[in-house]
């Protein structure tokens, strides 16, 4: 397939992806990143999709601004913001393959773990577990956020026992997800990934986003849900498969 065609291919797919997750089919999100590593670099496809993010956390922040909880945020946002760095250093100091790889690599462990969470396996921390263990989730959710779009699933190890009211976590949730994506701002900015070409690109695809997402909200009450979920995490570790396979061969 021609390059250009396929990247273009990826893109759309994998915004349409992030559309339907923001809609309502949360944790489809993640299958977004390895998707769009297939037609480009995974640095750049992570700032193409990065500012179209930040738009659809705008309407989740907005939804649930009166419900949130301001101590997990005070614990696991420092987390988050060193994990940014630890990934910005990270992609600025190893190859183009190495990210690749990573990307991979996160992108299977987070599919086998929402697979095994699915069929009732789970890591039960107490609800009381210290601070420092907050922070230290906040970190991996950090990492795992800037070079692949998917600090789900450490954020989520952290709070889901506390067994926030619905609202309250939901809203807890897009704060914390919001905030982190403007704190990979300067880190993508860093990295040179805000180019013209880039956001050009971003600026064409934000439409569908946002066609996406209303189309996930009007679908999330029509679809087997667990079915679309083991297809999702399926494809993402086999995704994930190939990308570590690209890396080990580049």
């Amino acid at each position: 397939m021609n390059p250009d065609y396929l990247y273009f291919a990826c893109a759309v797919v994998a915004v349409v992806i992030s559309g339907l997750a923001k809609g309502g089919f949360a944790g489809a999100g993640a299958l977004a990143m390895p998707i769009m590593a297939l037609g480009v670099d995974p640095v750049r496809g992570a700032a193409i999709l990065l500012p179209i993010l930040i738009l659809q956390d705008a309407v989740s922040v907005w939804a649930f601004r009166r419900t949130w909880d301001g101590h997990i945020l005070r614990v696991m946002l420092p987390g988050m913001a060193a994990g940014v760095g630890l990934g910005y250093v990270f992609a600025a100091q190893v190859s183009e393959s190495a990210v690749l790889g990573a990307l991979g690599a996160i992108s299977v462990l987070f599919g086998l773990q929402r697979l095994w969470v699915e069929r009732g396996g789970a890591i039960v921390l107490p609800s009381n577990s210290p601070d420092w263990t907050g922070v230290l989730f906040g970190v991996a959710s950090g990492f795992t956020s800037q070079i692949a779009h998917a600090g789900s699933p450490p954020f989520q190890m952290w709070v889901l026992p506390k067994k926030l009211p619905r609202d309250m976590l939901v809203g807890t949730t897009a704060v914390a997800f919001a905030t982190m994506n403007w704190m990979k701002v300067p880190a993508y900015a860093a990295l040179g990934q805000f180019t013209r070409a880039n956001l050009t690109a971003t600026a064409m695809l934000a439409p569908v986003a946002i066609a996406a997402t209303f189309a996930g909200v009007a679908l999330v009450r029509r679809v087997d849900a667990a079915r679309f979920y083991t297809l999702i995490y399926v494809l993402m570790v086999l995704l994930g498969i190939k990308l570590v396979a690209d890396a080990l061969m580049a």
